[in-house]
């Protein structure tokens, strides 16, 4: 048993997805199941005010109001929410007709557990009238700075997040891990056998953080490349796998061209890797990995962005670059050191000079920020939050 969780407010994900509807007469929230996407599109019309209709498309009541969704869904005013929308793509082109409506009477927020390009086929009669979202776990913005190590353990899933004990956290991450691969991939046209997938998922688990060898994941599976890409892409697609691509540029050293996988969630990375305590990750092989994954995903939530828009950077040669973002013609680089005291390597600076970065932080474990070279700093995880500047959005 579970016990009730805690609420945490996400103040400022409610104000961005305000903002949005302001701008776009229908907005997609997207994220993977119990991740807090209900939560907060209730929390988004409490904030709003006025009419507010709710669809669930999971529940057979709420699909048959929606067997003719035009005449559903026309007079309706103020603020429409349709949860799991993935499963009634046949509702964009009507969100299309409503869209184009003279004064919008009414915003249409879409809750869907899967990502844009999964979902672009279906909504691209919407172009121009729809705006995306990703909503990911709880992130350091949103949790006390005491509960660090917590969010890194557990992960951002509220209810592993918030749960009575490390050993309920673990359970809720297992079952979920269980039920997802058995009942929520298949409205997403995913027909790989759960067992399959959940092994799959185990086994990209231990290449967390790695640049991904396909033909190796294949022969390990029994199946060819082709087949182990397929399976990387309903994972993806589902977001709980993130893909990190590489940067090229036109130099005379051989790159890597291959993505980098990571799991999106700390939590389900443990889970899957079975750890349940922060002093069985202390000791576990997967630390450093884990560690790096969790930062990387911390610094793009707090600077707005998705692993769609960023990207790392590697040379045979042995340079490489964890993490490059770009905002406008500036480039900005990271590295992620598990370590109280980084130094200045090779590698970074030939990430800096080759990629004409303006500024490389070295975040790390330790308790101060401070310039390590022209143009590199040490920035503490801790003070994550102060420190990254220049680049929200």
């Amino acid at each position: 048993m579970y016990r009730r969780w805690v609420r945490i407010a996400r103040n400022a994900q409610v104000e961005l997805v305000r903002r949005l509807l302001r701008r776009a007469p229908v907005v997609g929230l997207l994220g993977p199941r119990q991740v807090g996407k209900t939560t907060l599109a209730l929390e988004v019309a409490d904030a709003i005010g006025g009419a507010v209709t709710r669809f669930d498309l999971e529940r057979p009541s709420d699909l048959a109001r929606l067997e003719e969704p035009e005449l559903a869904l026309e007079p309706l005013r103020g603020l429409v929410i349709i949860d799991e929308v993935q499963r009634r793509p046949d509702l964009f082109p009507v969100l299309r007709v409503l869209a184009d409506r003279r004064r919008a009477p009414a915003r249409f927020l879409v809750l869907g557990s899967a990502s844009p390009e999964l979902l672009r086929q279906e909504s691209e009669t919407l172009a121009g009238r729809i705006a995306f979202h990703e909503l990911g776990g709880f992130a350091l913005s949103e949790v006390a700075p005491r509960q660090q190590d917590r969010l890194w353990v557990r992960g951002g899933f509220p209810r592993s997040f918030t749960a009575s004990s490390d050993a309920d956290s673990l359970a809720w991450r297992q079952d979920f891990v269980r039920t997802f691969v058995e009942r929520d991939l298949a409205p997403l046209g995913v027909t790989v056998p759960a067992p399959t997938l959940q092994r799959f998922w185990a086994m990209l688990a231990h290449v967390h953080g790695q640049v991904l060898n396909w033909s190796e994941l294949g022969r390990s599976m029994g199946v060819s490349d082709l087949t182990v890409k397929r399976y990387t892409d309903h994972l993806a697609g589902a977001l709980v796998v993130g893909l990190l691509r590489p940067w090229h540029e036109n130099i005379s050293k051989r790159q890597v061209k291959a993505p980098k996988v990571y799991l999106r969630d700390s939590g389900l990375l443990h889970a899957l890797l079975d750890i349940g305590t922060q002093q069985a990750l202390s000791v576990h092989p997967s630390l450093g990995a884990s560690w790096e994954g969790f930062v990387l995903g911390q610094v793009l939530a707090l600077l707005g962005r998705t692993h769609r828009e960023a990207y790392f950077w590697a040379t045979h040669q042995g340079a490489e670059l964890d993490l490059l973002l770009f905002d406008g013609t500036k480039r900005f680089g990271f590295e992620f050191k598990r370590t109280a005291a980084p130094a200045v390597t090779a590698s970074m600076r030939s990430a800096l000079a080759t990629l004409g970065l303006e500024r490389l932080d070295v975040v790390h474990a330790g308790d101060e920020t401070y310039p390590l070279a022209p143009r590199i700093r040490a920035v503490a995880f801790k003070r994550l939050r102060e420190d990254l500047t220049g680049l929200a959005r």
